[in-house]
Protein backbone atom coordinates (compact mmCIF):
# COMPACT_ATOMS: atom_id res chain seq x y z
CA UNK A 1 0.00 0.00 0.00
CA UNK A 2 1.46 3.84 -0.58
CA UNK A 3 2.01 6.12 1.74
CA UNK A 4 -0.14 8.72 1.87
CA UNK A 5 0.28 12.30 1.49
CA UNK A 6 -1.75 15.31 2.45
CA UNK A 7 -0.35 18.96 0.88
CA UNK A 8 -2.19 22.21 2.59
CA UNK A 9 -1.19 25.13 -0.06
CA UNK A 10 -3.71 27.67 -1.52
CA UNK A 11 -1.15 28.67 -4.16
CA UNK A 12 -2.70 26.44 -7.00
CA UNK A 13 0.56 26.33 -9.18
CA UNK A 14 2.52 25.11 -6.44
CA UNK A 15 0.14 22.47 -4.75
CA UNK A 16 -0.71 20.73 -8.14
CA UNK A 17 3.16 20.60 -9.02
CA UNK A 18 4.03 18.81 -5.93
CA UNK A 19 1.54 15.81 -6.44
CA UNK A 20 2.14 15.66 -9.27
CA UNK A 21 5.93 14.83 -8.95
CA UNK A 22 4.57 12.32 -5.39
CA UNK A 23 2.23 10.71 -7.31
CA UNK A 24 4.65 10.05 -9.93
CA UNK A 25 7.08 8.32 -7.16
CA UNK A 26 4.13 5.98 -6.82
CA UNK A 27 2.73 7.97 -3.48
CA UNK A 28 -1.16 8.79 -2.44
CA UNK A 29 -1.07 12.49 -2.08
CA UNK A 30 -4.38 14.69 -1.83
CA UNK A 31 -4.84 18.87 -1.68
CA UNK A 32 -6.43 21.43 -0.06
CA UNK A 33 -6.32 24.94 0.22
CA UNK A 34 -6.71 25.49 4.25
CA UNK A 35 -5.93 24.09 7.80
CA UNK A 36 -9.46 23.79 8.51
CA UNK A 37 -10.06 21.65 5.45
CA UNK A 38 -6.92 19.62 5.73
CA UNK A 39 -8.36 18.58 10.13
CA UNK A 40 -11.39 17.33 8.61
CA UNK A 41 -9.36 15.13 6.53
CA UNK A 42 -7.45 13.99 9.29
CA UNK A 43 -11.18 13.18 10.87
CA UNK A 44 -11.77 10.95 8.14
CA UNK A 45 -8.56 9.14 7.12
CA UNK A 46 -4.87 8.99 8.58
CA UNK A 47 -2.35 10.29 6.39
CA UNK A 48 1.48 9.40 6.23
CA UNK A 49 2.65 12.78 6.23
CA UNK A 50 1.14 16.32 6.32
CA UNK A 51 3.02 19.12 3.88
CA UNK A 52 1.77 22.36 4.39
CA UNK A 53 2.55 25.98 4.04
CA UNK A 54 3.02 28.69 6.89
CA UNK A 55 1.08 31.10 5.53
CA UNK A 56 -2.87 29.83 4.73
CA UNK A 57 -6.32 31.52 4.62
CA UNK A 58 -8.10 31.58 8.03
CA UNK A 59 -5.79 29.18 10.15
CA UNK A 60 -2.48 29.42 10.05
CA UNK A 61 0.11 26.36 8.98
CA UNK A 62 1.65 26.80 13.03
CA UNK A 63 -1.59 26.53 14.40
CA UNK A 64 -3.34 23.85 12.54
CA UNK A 65 0.21 21.85 13.46
CA UNK A 66 -0.24 22.60 17.12
CA UNK A 67 -4.33 21.43 16.77
CA UNK A 68 -2.65 18.11 15.31
CA UNK A 69 -0.40 17.29 17.63
CA UNK A 70 -2.46 17.79 20.56
CA UNK A 71 -4.72 14.91 18.90
CA UNK A 72 -2.01 13.03 17.15
CA UNK A 73 1.46 13.53 18.74
CA UNK A 74 3.30 11.14 16.51
CA UNK A 75 2.12 12.54 13.17
CA UNK A 76 4.42 13.55 10.86
CA UNK A 77 4.13 17.44 9.67
CA UNK A 78 6.67 19.43 7.15
CA UNK A 79 6.49 23.16 7.05
CA UNK A 80 6.89 25.32 4.12
CA UNK A 81 8.09 28.46 4.58
CA UNK A 82 9.07 31.78 2.85
CA UNK A 83 12.70 33.27 3.64
CA UNK A 84 11.17 35.93 5.28
CA UNK A 85 9.23 33.76 7.43
CA UNK A 86 12.25 31.56 9.08
CA UNK A 87 11.71 32.34 12.18
CA UNK A 88 8.34 31.03 12.25
CA UNK A 89 9.82 27.84 10.81
CA UNK A 90 11.97 27.68 14.17
CA UNK A 91 8.86 28.31 16.30
CA UNK A 92 7.20 25.66 14.09
CA UNK A 93 9.91 23.04 14.47
CA UNK A 94 9.45 23.69 18.37
CA UNK A 95 5.87 22.95 17.76
CA UNK A 96 6.78 19.66 17.01
CA UNK A 97 7.06 20.18 13.02
CA UNK A 98 9.77 17.11 11.19
CA UNK A 99 11.18 19.76 8.80
CA UNK A 100 11.08 22.95 6.77
CA UNK A 101 11.49 23.40 3.58
CA UNK A 102 11.85 27.11 2.14
CA UNK A 103 10.03 28.52 -1.04
CA UNK A 104 11.08 28.32 -4.09
CA UNK A 105 10.26 24.80 -3.59
CA UNK A 106 13.19 22.31 -4.65
CA UNK A 107 11.55 19.32 -5.81
CA UNK A 108 14.37 17.11 -4.83
CA UNK A 109 14.80 18.78 -1.54
CA UNK A 110 11.73 17.85 -0.76
CA UNK A 111 11.22 14.88 -1.69
CA UNK A 112 14.38 13.33 0.38
CA UNK A 113 12.51 15.10 3.76
CA UNK A 114 9.47 13.15 2.88
CA UNK A 115 11.70 10.04 2.24
CA UNK A 116 13.59 10.91 5.65
CA UNK A 117 10.59 11.29 7.67
CA UNK A 118 8.81 8.22 6.37
CA UNK A 119 12.56 5.96 7.54
CA UNK A 120 11.89 7.48 11.02
CA UNK A 121 8.74 6.84 11.21
CA UNK A 122 9.03 3.12 10.50
CA UNK A 123 12.40 2.87 12.75
CA UNK A 124 9.79 4.10 15.35
CA UNK A 125 7.40 1.87 14.61
CA UNK A 126 10.16 -0.95 14.83
CA UNK A 127 10.77 0.28 18.23
CA UNK A 128 7.76 -0.08 19.47
CA UNK A 129 7.39 -3.64 18.25
CA UNK A 130 10.64 -4.10 19.78
CA UNK A 131 10.00 -2.72 23.26
CA UNK A 132 6.77 -5.13 23.49
CA UNK A 133 8.31 -7.99 22.41
CA UNK A 134 11.18 -7.03 25.09
CA UNK A 135 8.07 -6.19 27.65
CA UNK A 136 6.56 -9.63 26.96
CA UNK A 137 10.07 -11.78 27.03
CA UNK A 138 10.36 -10.09 30.65
CA UNK A 139 6.94 -10.29 31.73
CA UNK A 140 6.26 -12.39 35.05
CA UNK A 141 4.76 -15.33 33.60
CA UNK A 142 8.55 -15.72 31.94
CA UNK A 143 9.77 -16.53 35.07
CA UNK A 144 9.48 -20.13 35.66
CA UNK A 145 8.61 -22.11 39.05
CA UNK A 146 5.40 -23.09 41.03
CA UNK A 147 7.62 -24.01 44.08
CA UNK A 148 6.80 -21.80 47.10
CA UNK A 149 9.99 -20.52 47.14
CA UNK A 150 9.50 -19.20 43.58
CA UNK A 151 5.96 -17.72 43.86
CA UNK A 152 7.22 -16.15 46.77
CA UNK A 153 9.97 -14.14 44.95
CA UNK A 154 7.55 -13.61 42.00
CA UNK A 155 5.07 -11.79 44.41
CA UNK A 156 7.88 -9.89 46.28
CA UNK A 157 9.05 -8.66 42.93
CA UNK A 158 5.41 -7.46 41.39
CA UNK A 159 5.63 -5.27 44.80
CA UNK A 160 8.72 -3.67 44.54
CA UNK A 161 8.85 -3.22 41.01
CA UNK A 162 8.00 -0.04 40.69
CA UNK A 163 9.30 1.29 43.42
CA UNK A 164 12.49 3.81 43.13
CA UNK A 165 14.06 2.23 45.59
CA UNK A 166 17.85 0.35 44.93
CA UNK A 167 17.81 -4.01 45.12
CA UNK A 168 20.27 -5.92 45.80
CA UNK A 169 19.65 -9.90 44.45
CA UNK A 170 21.46 -12.75 46.09
CA UNK A 171 22.15 -15.95 44.71
CA UNK A 172 24.47 -18.57 43.50
CA UNK A 173 25.42 -18.36 39.79
CA UNK A 174 23.23 -19.07 37.45
CA UNK A 175 20.40 -18.66 39.45
CA UNK A 176 18.52 -16.48 37.04
CA UNK A 177 19.55 -12.71 39.17
CA UNK A 178 19.83 -10.98 35.99
CA UNK A 179 16.25 -12.54 34.83
CA UNK A 180 14.86 -11.04 38.16
CA UNK A 181 16.52 -7.92 37.19
CA UNK A 182 15.37 -6.97 34.29
CA UNK A 183 11.80 -8.46 35.39
CA UNK A 184 11.64 -5.38 37.45
CA UNK A 185 12.78 -2.96 35.05
CA UNK A 186 10.61 -4.01 31.90
CA UNK A 187 7.69 -3.55 34.98
CA UNK A 188 8.16 -0.36 36.06
CA UNK A 189 7.48 3.02 35.40
CA UNK A 190 11.13 3.32 33.73
CA UNK A 191 10.23 0.20 31.05
CA UNK A 192 10.98 2.55 28.20
CA UNK A 193 14.25 4.07 29.48
CA UNK A 194 17.42 2.23 28.89
CA UNK A 195 18.37 -1.29 31.32
CA UNK A 196 22.54 -1.59 31.10
CA UNK A 197 23.87 -4.90 32.53
CA UNK A 198 27.40 -4.62 33.75
CA UNK A 199 29.73 -7.82 34.81
CA UNK A 200 31.73 -5.61 37.54
CA UNK A 201 34.29 -8.82 37.41
CA UNK A 202 34.21 -9.11 33.50
CA UNK A 203 35.89 -5.61 32.65
CA UNK A 204 39.76 -5.18 33.82
CA UNK A 205 39.71 -2.39 36.79
CA UNK A 206 41.81 -0.35 34.70
CA UNK A 207 39.06 0.48 32.28
CA UNK A 208 36.18 0.23 35.00
CA UNK A 209 35.69 3.72 36.13
CA UNK A 210 36.19 5.03 32.53
CA UNK A 211 33.25 2.27 31.49
CA UNK A 212 31.15 3.05 34.24
CA UNK A 213 31.61 7.25 34.43
CA UNK A 214 33.11 7.98 31.27
CA UNK A 215 36.04 10.30 30.66
CA UNK A 216 37.30 13.33 29.40
CA UNK A 217 39.50 14.04 26.49
CA UNK A 218 42.88 13.80 27.64
CA UNK A 219 42.33 12.48 31.11
CA UNK A 220 44.51 9.74 30.13
CA UNK A 221 47.08 8.29 27.36
CA UNK A 222 44.85 7.28 24.71
CA UNK A 223 41.80 9.18 25.59
CA UNK A 224 41.84 10.97 22.13
CA UNK A 225 38.03 11.77 22.54
CA UNK A 226 35.51 12.32 25.15
CA UNK A 227 33.21 9.10 25.75
CA UNK A 228 30.25 8.90 27.92
CA UNK A 229 30.39 6.45 29.93
CA UNK A 230 27.50 3.64 30.98
CA UNK A 231 25.87 5.54 34.09
CA UNK A 232 24.94 8.23 31.64
CA UNK A 233 24.00 6.51 28.89
CA UNK A 234 21.07 4.75 31.20
CA UNK A 235 19.91 8.04 32.35
CA UNK A 236 16.74 7.85 33.44
CA UNK A 237 16.73 3.97 33.50
CA UNK A 238 17.84 0.95 34.97
CA UNK A 239 21.65 -0.18 35.70
CA UNK A 240 22.30 -3.84 36.57
CA UNK A 241 25.64 -4.23 38.63
CA UNK A 242 26.37 -7.83 38.79
CA UNK A 243 28.94 -9.28 40.87
CA UNK A 244 28.98 -6.30 42.82
CA UNK A 245 31.26 -8.04 45.45
CA UNK A 246 33.86 -7.71 43.35
CA UNK A 247 34.29 -4.20 42.71
CA UNK A 248 37.06 -2.65 43.99
CA UNK A 249 37.24 -0.27 47.38
CA UNK A 250 38.66 2.84 45.04
CA UNK A 251 35.39 2.31 42.88
CA UNK A 252 33.11 1.38 45.45
CA UNK A 253 33.75 4.92 47.14
CA UNK A 254 32.91 6.39 43.45
CA UNK A 255 30.08 4.46 43.24
CA UNK A 256 28.38 5.36 46.82
CA UNK A 257 28.48 8.95 45.36
CA UNK A 258 26.53 8.01 42.14
CA UNK A 259 24.03 6.41 44.62
CA UNK A 260 23.76 8.56 47.56
CA UNK A 261 24.05 12.13 44.80
CA UNK A 262 22.66 10.80 41.64
CA UNK A 263 25.91 12.94 40.64
CA UNK A 264 28.89 11.43 38.30
CA UNK A 265 32.27 12.65 37.73
CA UNK A 266 33.96 11.45 34.30
CA UNK A 267 37.34 10.65 35.04
CA UNK A 268 39.48 13.40 34.36
CA UNK A 269 36.72 15.87 34.35
CA UNK A 270 35.90 19.03 37.00
CA UNK A 271 32.27 19.28 36.10
CA UNK A 272 29.58 16.54 37.85
CA UNK A 273 26.56 15.19 35.67
CA UNK A 274 23.29 14.74 37.46
CA UNK A 275 21.83 11.35 36.07
CA UNK A 276 18.21 9.38 37.53
CA UNK A 277 19.44 5.49 37.99
CA UNK A 278 17.64 2.95 39.53
CA UNK A 279 20.27 0.42 40.58
CA UNK A 280 19.93 -3.67 41.15
CA UNK A 281 22.82 -5.00 42.39
CA UNK A 282 23.40 -8.63 42.61
CA UNK A 283 26.40 -11.20 44.36
CA UNK A 284 26.92 -14.36 44.43
CA UNK A 285 29.08 -13.94 47.91
CA UNK A 286 28.48 -13.85 51.23
CA UNK A 287 28.38 -9.66 51.03
CA UNK A 288 27.41 -9.43 54.63
CA UNK A 289 30.53 -11.30 55.47
CA UNK A 290 32.72 -8.87 53.17
CA UNK A 291 31.85 -5.99 55.16
CA UNK A 292 32.72 -8.11 58.04
CA UNK A 293 36.00 -8.33 56.66
CA UNK A 294 36.62 -5.05 55.42
CA UNK A 295 36.77 -6.21 51.33
CA UNK A 296 33.51 -3.83 51.20
CA UNK A 297 32.24 -0.34 52.49
CA UNK A 298 29.34 -0.92 55.18
CA UNK A 299 27.83 2.62 53.85
CA UNK A 300 27.54 1.17 49.97
CA UNK A 301 26.07 -1.66 51.57
CA UNK A 302 23.73 -0.26 53.17
CA UNK A 303 22.45 1.89 50.13
CA UNK A 304 22.17 -1.15 47.57
CA UNK A 305 20.53 -3.29 49.84
CA UNK A 306 17.00 -1.32 50.64
CA UNK A 307 15.05 -3.91 49.06
CA UNK A 308 17.13 -7.62 49.60
CA UNK A 309 15.55 -10.84 47.79
CA UNK A 310 17.60 -14.26 47.73
CA UNK A 311 17.22 -16.94 45.05
CA UNK A 312 17.21 -19.97 46.32
CA UNK A 313 19.60 -22.75 44.11
CA UNK A 314 17.82 -25.18 41.92
CA UNK A 315 18.81 -28.03 44.65
CA UNK A 316 16.09 -26.12 47.37
CA UNK A 317 13.32 -25.68 44.55
CA UNK A 318 13.66 -29.45 42.33
CA UNK A 319 9.87 -29.47 42.04
CA UNK A 320 10.43 -26.36 39.08
CA UNK A 321 12.99 -28.60 37.32
CA UNK A 322 10.31 -30.19 35.29
CA UNK A 323 8.72 -27.06 34.24
CA UNK A 324 12.20 -25.51 33.37
CA UNK A 325 13.45 -28.89 31.43
CA UNK A 326 10.16 -28.11 29.04
CA UNK A 327 10.47 -24.49 28.80
CA UNK A 328 14.53 -25.36 27.71
CA UNK A 329 13.40 -28.40 25.23
CA UNK A 330 10.74 -26.02 23.68
CA UNK A 331 13.69 -23.11 23.35
CA UNK A 332 16.19 -24.90 21.91
CA UNK A 333 14.26 -27.10 19.62
CA UNK A 334 13.41 -24.02 18.31
CA UNK A 335 16.61 -22.29 18.44
CA UNK A 336 18.18 -25.24 16.71
CA UNK A 337 16.38 -26.35 14.51
CA UNK A 338 15.57 -30.14 15.73
CA UNK A 339 12.39 -31.26 16.24
CA UNK A 340 12.88 -32.12 19.91
CA UNK A 341 9.62 -32.57 22.19
CA UNK A 342 10.14 -34.94 24.26
CA UNK A 343 12.52 -36.94 27.52
CA UNK A 344 12.15 -39.94 28.75
CA UNK A 345 11.19 -41.03 32.43
CA UNK A 346 14.70 -41.84 32.90
CA UNK A 347 16.62 -39.09 32.07
CA UNK A 348 14.01 -37.26 33.91
CA UNK A 349 14.69 -39.10 37.01
CA UNK A 350 18.37 -38.68 36.25
CA UNK A 351 17.63 -34.85 36.16
CA UNK A 352 15.76 -34.44 39.58
CA UNK A 353 18.10 -36.11 41.32
CA UNK A 354 21.29 -34.58 40.67
CA UNK A 355 22.35 -31.47 43.00
CA UNK A 356 22.78 -29.12 40.53
CA UNK A 357 25.81 -26.60 41.70
CA UNK A 358 25.62 -24.54 38.61
CA UNK A 359 21.55 -23.83 39.01
CA UNK A 360 19.42 -23.13 35.70
CA UNK A 361 22.70 -21.99 33.80
CA UNK A 362 23.86 -25.83 33.93
CA UNK A 363 20.69 -27.52 33.10
CA UNK A 364 20.08 -25.17 30.07
CA UNK A 365 23.60 -26.08 28.84
CA UNK A 366 22.67 -29.85 29.79
CA UNK A 367 19.59 -29.29 28.05
CA UNK A 368 20.78 -27.24 24.82
CA UNK A 369 23.75 -30.35 24.42
CA UNK A 370 21.08 -33.52 24.64
CA UNK A 371 19.20 -31.82 21.59
CA UNK A 372 22.34 -31.52 19.57
CA UNK A 373 22.72 -34.99 19.65
CA UNK A 374 19.29 -36.63 20.49
CA UNK A 375 18.58 -38.41 17.24
CA UNK A 376 14.54 -39.52 17.35
CA UNK A 377 13.22 -36.78 18.94
CA UNK A 378 13.46 -37.71 22.44
CA UNK A 379 16.32 -36.77 25.22
CA UNK A 380 17.00 -40.21 26.47
CA UNK A 381 19.64 -40.90 29.65
CA UNK A 382 22.52 -41.66 27.08
CA UNK A 383 22.52 -37.98 26.10
CA UNK A 384 23.07 -36.84 29.48
CA UNK A 385 26.54 -35.89 30.74
CA UNK A 386 28.05 -38.60 32.49
CA UNK A 387 28.59 -37.00 35.45
CA UNK A 388 25.27 -36.49 36.25
CA UNK A 389 23.67 -40.36 35.53
CA UNK A 390 24.25 -42.45 38.83
CA UNK A 391 24.04 -41.94 42.52
CA UNK A 392 27.61 -42.75 42.44
CA UNK A 393 28.20 -39.74 40.99
CA UNK A 394 30.79 -37.20 41.77
CA UNK A 395 28.52 -34.99 43.88
CA UNK A 396 27.72 -37.39 45.86
CA UNK A 397 31.25 -38.98 46.11
CA UNK A 398 32.49 -35.50 47.30
CA UNK A 399 29.65 -35.17 49.78
CA UNK A 400 30.55 -38.73 51.41
CA UNK A 401 34.25 -37.83 51.07
CA UNK A 402 33.70 -34.99 53.18
CA UNK A 403 35.98 -32.73 50.50
CA UNK A 404 36.89 -29.57 51.70
CA UNK A 405 35.36 -26.52 49.25
CA UNK A 406 39.28 -26.45 47.47
CA UNK A 407 39.63 -29.93 47.23
CA UNK A 408 36.19 -30.25 45.34
CA UNK A 409 36.65 -27.49 43.16
CA UNK A 410 39.77 -29.10 42.44
CA UNK A 411 38.47 -32.46 42.06
CA UNK A 412 35.29 -30.74 39.67
CA UNK A 413 37.57 -29.16 37.28
CA UNK A 414 39.52 -32.55 36.91
CA UNK A 415 36.52 -34.71 36.05
CA UNK A 416 34.63 -32.38 34.42
CA UNK A 417 37.00 -29.89 32.21
CA UNK A 418 36.31 -32.56 28.72
CA UNK A 419 32.97 -32.49 29.02
CA UNK A 420 32.13 -28.45 29.25
CA UNK A 421 33.94 -25.64 28.30
CA UNK A 422 35.76 -22.66 30.26
CA UNK A 423 32.48 -20.21 31.21
CA UNK A 424 30.40 -23.55 31.38
CA UNK A 425 33.18 -24.94 34.31
CA UNK A 426 33.13 -21.56 35.89
CA UNK A 427 29.29 -20.90 35.82
CA UNK A 428 28.96 -24.41 37.65
CA UNK A 429 31.62 -23.42 40.27
CA UNK A 430 30.19 -19.79 41.10
CA UNK A 431 33.71 -18.51 39.91
CA UNK A 432 34.85 -16.33 37.24
CA UNK A 433 36.36 -17.48 34.08
CA UNK A 434 39.40 -15.39 35.53
CA UNK A 435 39.21 -17.46 39.07
CA UNK A 436 39.22 -20.93 37.33
CA UNK A 437 42.47 -19.85 35.60
CA UNK A 438 44.21 -18.77 38.42
CA UNK A 439 42.90 -21.62 39.94
CA UNK A 440 44.36 -23.65 37.41
CA UNK A 441 47.63 -22.30 37.27
CA UNK A 442 48.11 -22.93 41.37
CA UNK A 443 47.04 -26.65 40.65
CA UNK A 444 49.06 -26.99 38.02
CA UNK A 445 46.10 -28.29 35.89
CA UNK A 446 46.46 -28.03 32.27
CA UNK A 447 43.25 -26.75 30.23
CA UNK A 448 41.99 -29.78 28.15
CA UNK A 449 40.90 -28.98 24.57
Amino acid sequence: MSERLLIVEDEETLSSSLRRVFLRDGYEAEVVDNAESALEMLDKGIYDIIITDIILPGMSGIEMLKKIKESLPEQIVIIMTAYASLETAVEALRAGAYDYVVKPIIHEEIKQIVKNALKQRALQAENVLLKKQIERQYDFSRIIGESSAMQKIINEVKKIADARSNVLLLGETGTGKELIARAIHFNSSRADKTFIPINCSAIPENLLESELFGHVRGAFTGAITSKKGLFEEANGGTVFLDEIGDLSIGLQSKLLRALEDQEIRPVGGTQSIKVDLRFISATNKDIENAVKGGTFREDLFYRINVITIKLPPLRERKEDIELLVRFFIQKYSKDLGKPVNEIDNEASEILKAYHWPGNIRELQNIIERAILIAEDGIIRAEHLPEGIKTEGSFIHAALDDKLSIENYTKAFIQKHQNEFNEQQLADMLGITRKSLWEKRKRWGIARHE
